[in-house]
Parts: structure tokens; C-alpha cells; sequence
């Protein structure tokens, strides 16, 4: 990194070290350091370091049943250290180029902890439970991303390019290794509305209506969240959410480290699930959708050739949408854990200066994700509402499946439903 770069991520990183515990100090500093990836690697990264820090600080505490299994800690040890030591191991392995301040805020963490066995013991702990995911997920299918080539000559239906997209992106997401599902395909969604239908043209026109650049129907607060969700991404929204109400609830360290896990788990494994629908039915997008309108054997479909959508469209198919699928994968489990209102959560971002956004619900979010994609021009209704059942499906799934307490009711939880 350049100096500027590093006096700035040490600024940030260090307003981030100042309140909470250290699980979502360094949750902060994981979003720090992942601001500048695309939203599969936020998502990975973001998953492999918060298990490696629930393993290490289970390995300390013992409360729940763990993911691994393999890591151990001294009696005694310190499950703060292990905590530090996890997260660091995992960032600086993933994201080098932040070592300044990676290891400036690992020192900074560090030493608010009496030094002895304790601290010693912690962080071996979390060094083994940081390398023993790494180690998991060494061959897990990331690796070489790969990328669609529409056909040349595309049927009405059939996903195209949009914009400056060179071909659709993640096309390799839906063989990498999950973290809980059996199978990328074990949600996989119904196909989309046949474009002859009649649910097919209600969702054309109310997009056509008021997902346009110059849609004048379009009130100013969907405008809003629709620029809003087009710079945040599921990662960027639901961990400073799960933060909020972790430090309004007063959650243990251990309590942390495991809702932490499971949300970020349920976002990669949407992921996953989410891009092995969108390949099995490579759907157009509204702006192709609306331009060629004539061309799906539907009356009620009038092409507009100059329609453009309100956000930049992404480079892969439409359907299902991604961010209500990520995000209602998020929200099942943060309802589970948190309950499903009476928070206090706000959000915002330099990227849309004069957005701040309110909730006190958790579905609240969801709807206004689900409206930014419908007014932001790039997702049809059908669209998000197959990713948010997706999304329900594989956050349930996850939050009943992995990382079990023995007493989930006692701890103020819900169970199965």
C-alpha cells in the first residue's frame, strides 16, 4: 500500500478498536480491510474469518458444538486473544497488502490483554483455529474464476450483455465448496414466468414505470434506497447491522463469535445457491427486457429502445435477485438469534452522502433491498421474490445445522418453525 493508504486504513482501522469486544472490533476491521473486493471475495473472506474466530473462541469457552472440530485450547486460555489472534491470521493471509495495519491493530488489541499464559495459550488458539480453515478451504473451487459467453445469437428470454460488461461474472460460484448446504442446487429456484404470462407482463411494466432514469414516478425515498443498496452489498449491510444489535443486546464474547459465523456463512452459501440459479436459467435483464419487448410473443409488452434503469446493471443474469437472496439468508438468521423488532439500526455510507437510512425491523431492510433492485431498474418483482424465499431456505437451513447450542431457548432464541 501506498503511505496515504496505510495512514488511512491505520485511522480507520483504530476508530474501530475503540468500544464493543473484540469480535466485532474486528469485525470492523474485516470490512476495512475487504471495502475494495468484489462482493464474492468479501463474502468468502468474511465467512472463513468468522469461523476461524468462533472456532478458536469455542475452543476456549466449549458452549457450542464446532464447525471443525479439530482445534483445542489450554486451560485457562484467554478466548479474547484467541479471538485477535483468528481474525489477524486469516486477513493477513487473504489481504497482505494491509499488513501495516493489520499487524498496528493486532499489537493495538493485544495489548489491552494481560500478558502470562493466558494470553499465550489465546494466541496459539487462534493462530491453529485461523490456519485450520485456511486449510479448508485451500481447494474449495475458488480458484480460477470463471466467466459466460452468451450465445451469439441469444432467444427472447436469454441473458445478454448490459453496459460495459465483458460477460457474466461468478459463473464458477456455483461449484465452489459450501459451508453448510449438502448441495449448490439444494434450493434451486422454480424457472422464471414465461415472458408470454400475465405475471411476466405486470412485472415488465411496473418496472418499465418506475425503474428508468427518468422514471417520474418514482418517489424519493425508493430513490433513495435504490442508490443506497446499489453501493452497499449484503457483506457491507448485515454485518454493521448484526453489530448494532449485538451492542444494544449486550451479547457475550462467545455469543458474538457464533452469530457473527452463522450470518456470514448464510451470505456465502446464498451466494452459492443464488449463482447456480441464475446459470440454470441465464434470464435477460429489464433494459434488455424493455428494448426488446416486442419479442416474447407478449401484447402487453411495448418495447421503449431508449429505456435506461436507474443503477448501473450488473454483469450476470437476472434471476433470481442476489442481494434480497443474501440478504434474506442474513436476516433469517439475525431474527433467529436477535428477535425480528425492536431495534435501533441505522445505515450509511460516504458513497451516498445524504442517505441515512432508519429501521427498527429486520424485514424492514429486506423490503426496501427488494425495492431498491425493482426501483433501481435492474430487477424484475419475480426476481426478488425467488431470491428472498432462496435466501429464507438456505438461512434457515444454516441456522438450524450448524454451530448448535444445547440450550437455544434459554438463550432467548427461536426454534425450528
Amino acid at each position: 500500500m501506498t503511505i496515504a493508504v496505510r495512514v488511512m486504513a491505520a485511522m480507520l482501522f483504530t476508530s474501530a478498536l475503540t468500544r464493543a469486544d473484540v469480535v466485532s472490533d474486528w469485525n470492523r476491521v474485516m470490512l476495512t480491510t475487504l471495502s475494495a473486493q468484489n462482493p464474492y471475495i468479501q463474502a468468502r473472506v468474511a465467512a472463513i474469518t468468522h469461523l476461524a474466530v468462533f472456532e478458536a473462541v469455542n475452543a476456549v469457552t466449549g458452549e457450542v458444538k464446532p464447525y471443525l472440530g479439530t482445534v483445542t485450547a489450554s486451560p485457562g486460555a484467554s478466548a479474547e486473544a484467541a479471538a485477535v489472534s483468528a481474525a489477524y491470521t486469516v486477513l493477513i493471509k487473504y489481504l497482505p497488502d494491509w499488513a501495516d495495519a493489520l499487524n498496528d491493530n493486532r499489537a493495538d488489541s493485544l495489548a489491552r490483554i494481560p500478558e502470562g499464559p493466558a494470553k499465550s495459550a489465546g494466541i496459539a488458539a487462534g493462530e491453529a483455529a485461523a490456519n485450520a480453515m485456511i486449510a479448508a478451504r485451500a481447494s474449495d473451487g475458488s480458484e480460477p474464476p470463471e466467466v459466460y459467453t452468451p450465445p451469439p445469437s441469444p432467444k427472447p428470454g436469454e441473458w445478454q450483455l448490459t453496459g460495459a460488461c465483458n460477460g457474466g461474472v461468478f459463473l464458477h460460484v456455483a461449484k465452489v465448496t459450501l459451508f453448510a448446504l449438502r448441495s449448490s442446487d439444494q434450493f434451486r429456484s422454480d424457472p422464471p414466468p414465461a415472458l408470454a404470462s400475465g405475471k411476466y407482463a405486470r412485472a415488465y411494466n411496473e418496472l418499465k414505470e418506475f425503474g428508468g432514469v427518468n422514471s417520474p414516478g418514482r418517489p424519493q425515498d425508493r430513490a433513495d434506497v435504490a442508490l443506497f443498496y446499489s453501493k452497499v452489498l449484503s457483506t457491507f449491510i448485515w454485518n454493521p447491522v448484526a453489530t448494532q444489535i449485538a451492542a444494544r443486546q449486550n451479547k457475550s464474547l462467545s455469543e458474538n463469535a457464533r452469530a457473527f459465523a452463522l450470518l456470514n456463512m448464510a451470505i456465502f452459501d446464498a451466494f452459492v445457491a443464488n449463482f447456480d440459479t441464475k446459470y440454470r436459467y441465464p434470464f435477460w435483464r429489464p433494459e434488455t427486457a424493455i428494448h426488446a419487448g416486442d419479442q416474447g410473443g407478449n401484447r402487453n409488452t411495448e418495447p421503449d429502445p431508449g429505456f435506461a434503469p436507474f443503477v448501473p446493471t450488473p454483469c450476470h443474469p437476472s434471476y433470481p435477485a442476489a442481494l434480497p437472496a443474501l440478504g434474506s439468508a442474513a436476516r433469517v438468521v439475525l431474527e433467529r438469534i436477535y428477535g425480528r423488532r425492536g431495534h435501533s439500526i441505522t445505515l450509511s455510507t460516504p458513497a451516498v452522502p445524504n442517505v441515512t437510512l432508519h429501521y427498527e425491523n429486520l424485514r424492514d431492510i429486506s423490503d426496501d433491498i427488494n425495492d431498491a433492485r425493482l426501483f433501481g431498474g435492474i430487477h424484475f418483482r419475480f426476481d426478488d421474490a425467488a431470491g428472498n424465499e432462496q435466501g429464507r431456505q438456505v438461512g434457515d437451513y444454516v441456522f438450524r445445522h450448524k454451530l448448535r447450542r444445547a440450550q437455544s431457548c434459554a438463550s432467548g432464541e427461536e426454534e425450528d418453525q
